[in-house]
């Protein structure tokens, strides 16, 4: 849209004769895609809500909600996710066939299998430094490298604004188990859900709320008229057209 320029005033004073071209953002364009900057973004709304859970070692020991994992499990794997995304993409050839040949172990049976571990002598706060510095190494792999770039995930080979959007998924949704399970409010911004959906859950609904629809689609939470879902994976793979 363009508006009238500004004109002589009182004084005599010319502020401004060319018109001016006002910018108004399309609210029906589909969302851009996901960044590192979303990752930072995430990791810090987490923090931000789980720095109030209570540092009590034994209440990160109780279950997460709704999953087989103890809190400290959960938040532990999601650093682990993260961190096991920029390996993927870190060779200057990543690759296309499997992963990057990192050792997976589980501490007992029913954990997830991890590549690291957090001390457990560093408490609440050494867990979520470790949450922290994972999604930092992530964002900064991220801004390096060109959106021709394919590295691969059992969900299908990934380019990096894939990826961004896997860890932003990985972050919001464990979150919620975590945050759930102590019972802390959780709601992030509805940008960085927005984002993520568009990229890994192209079929799921719009219009809808963005944080609620992400947990429907991760088989987190039921949404208003539609079926209930178990996830089962999302869509690594980036768009037809997509740079290559």
């Amino acid at each position: 849209m363009w508006g009238a320029g500004v004109r002589a005033g009182a004084g005599g004073v010319v502020a401004c004769t060319l018109p001016i071209m006002i910018i108004t953002p399309d609210p029906t364009a589909p969302p851009g895609p996901a960044t590192a900057d979303d990752v930072l973004a995430a990791v810090r709304a987490a923090l931000t809500v789980l720095a109030q859970a209570p540092a009590d070692a034994a209440t990160w020991q109780l279950p997460a909600h709704a999953l087989d994992w103890t809190r400290w499990e959960t938040i532990e794997h999601t650093a682990d996710g993260l961190l096991a995304y920029a390996a993927q993409l870190a060779p200057g050839t990543p690759p296309l066939d499997g992963y990057v040949p990192l050792r997976w172990q589980r501490d007992r049976p029913q954990g997830p299998p991890n590549a690291i571990g957090v001390d457990p002598a560093a408490g609440a706060p050494g867990l979520l430094q470790v949450l922290e510095v994972a999604a930092v190494l992530l964002a900064a792999l991220l801004r390096t490298l060109p959106p021709q770039v394919r590295a691969f995930h059992a969900y299908g080979v990934a380019d990096p604004g894939g990826f961004a959007a896997m860890g932003v998924v990985e972050i919001l949704a464990h979150t919620q188990d975590v945050a759930a399970a102590f019972g802390l409010v959780w709601e992030p911004p509805a940008d960085l859900c927005d984002r993520a959906l568009t990229r890994l859950f192209p079929q799921a609904p719009t219009g809808t709320d963005r944080w609620a629809t992400l947990l429907w689609a991760t088989g987190r939470g039921e949404l208003p008229g539609h079926p209930k879902v178990d996830f089962e994976r999302w869509q690594s793979a980036p768009p037809a057209g997509a740079e290559s």
